[in-house]
């Protein structure tokens, strides 16, 4: 499994894990992948400076990236503060009476996890982030909200850095590829967290087709085996960019709670839904009771990013420490089916390098 970008890389195979925990982007790396570090829940830049310094460390050397996000349309400046003065009560009220017929308990008195919210939706914070990743030594610096602006793409590029940037269009990504952008994430509505509404098999090929020789392509959305990274290079893909599939590593950590974790093993790739309940911007989530409130008649519509993740943070807090899988608030893939137990990552790459092989064996047979 290689291609012209995972050589010009220098990672084993072409495999993008995206992940917001540094143990399993760590683990990605040493087994011959890239992993990226998701940022966005960094609130200070202190903690990120600590995790990227223990990623340095415990990479064996290999390469690993970074994720941000740096949303375009949303008030460039202000902090959480400021910025909930714009939350209608209407939306607080409803959360509230929402998470008590649900049977949500308020955290402990002594607990204040970060009431503030994720500013990592900050276009000010992500900023922040970059300014951090430069300190040390990513391979790649991708943001999850399309094309950064032009300034952080030099940023990055005088650094010797390419830089990543989601796509749900062929037209996006010509976007993306005329302000600087080196790599292009073809996004298919299956895939967990922000999304737009075109299948995988439609768009990886209409991107490549449009993006030409200006740049490499990934391949994102409902990929959780080695046949269908063999799908997506078929398709003219350079690579496939994985975020979901690792939620369920045994690497990953959640604590205590693994309500999260055993919700997701229980799923079935029909139990997601594309929403913006979670940060305001459309993104796929496990469907639960939560989600489903969101719908009921009467339910508010959700904010603008990032209003509705600041509104919804406490919510999620409360959530995660409640221990009860039917509630929890998680961005996940259709892919979800396929996630049905918790195993290393390294037996996780081996076994879609071994699938990879395998469906290349029963093509040649066809020929």
């Amino acid at each position: 499994m290689r291609t012209e970008l995972s050589d010009q890389l220098g990672i084993t195979h072409p495999i993008f894990a995206f992940t917001p925990s540094e143990q399993v982007a760590a683990a990605v790396s040493r087994a011959g992948g890239l992993g990226v570090l998701g940022c966005v829940r960094f609130n200070d830049a202190e903690e990120l400076d600590k995790v990227l310094t223990w990623m340095d460390e415990n990479t064996d050397g290999k390469p690993y990236g970074v994720d941000i996000v740096m949303p375009a349309k949303i008030p460039s400046e202000g902090t959480a503060t400021d910025l909930s003065q714009y939350i209608p009560q209407t939306h607080r009220d409803f959360v509230q009476e929402t998470l008590r017929q649900l049977g949500v308990p308020p955290l402990p008195a002594d607990d204040d996890p970060g009431r503030e919210g994720v500013l990592g939706w900050l276009h000010s914070v992500a900023r922040a982030h970059v300014e951090v990743a430069l300190r040390h030594r990513p391979a790649l610096i991708a943001n999850a909200l399309g094309s950064p602006p032009k300034d952080v793409i030099d940023q990055a590029h005088e650094h010797g850095i390419p830089v990543a940037a989601l796509a749900g269009k062929a037209k996006h990504a010509l976007s993306h590829l005329d302000n600087g952008v080196d790599i292009i994430i073809a996004q298919g509505t299956e895939a967990g967290g922000h999304t737009g509404e075109i299948a995988t098999m439609v768009l990886v090929p209409e991107i490549v087709d449009a993006v030409g020789d200006r740049g490499h392509v990934l391949a994102a959305g409902g990929i959780g085996s080695g046949r269908q990274i063999a799908a997506a290079l078929a398709l003219g893909a350079h690579g496939v960019w994985m975020g979901s599939y690792w939620l369920t590593a045994a690497e990953y950590n959640l604590g205590t709670n693994d309500a999260i974790k055993r919700a997701l093993i229980a799923a079935g790739s029909d139990q997601t839904v594309r929403s913006r309940v979670y940060s305001g911007k459309p993104a796929r989530l496990l469907r639960t009771k939560w989600t489903e409130a969101w719908e009921a008649e009467g339910a508010p519509s959700p904010l603008p990013m990032p209003l509705q993740n600041l509104l919804v943070n406490d919510a999620h807090q409360r959530i995660a420490a409640s221990d009860n899988p039917e509630v929890v608030a998680m961005p996940v893939g259709q892919i979800v089916g396929r996630m049905n137990s918790s195993r290393p990552v390294a037996e996780l790459i081996d076994e879609l390098v071994t699938d990879f092989d395998t469906a290349l064996r029963r093509l040649e047979k066809l020929r």
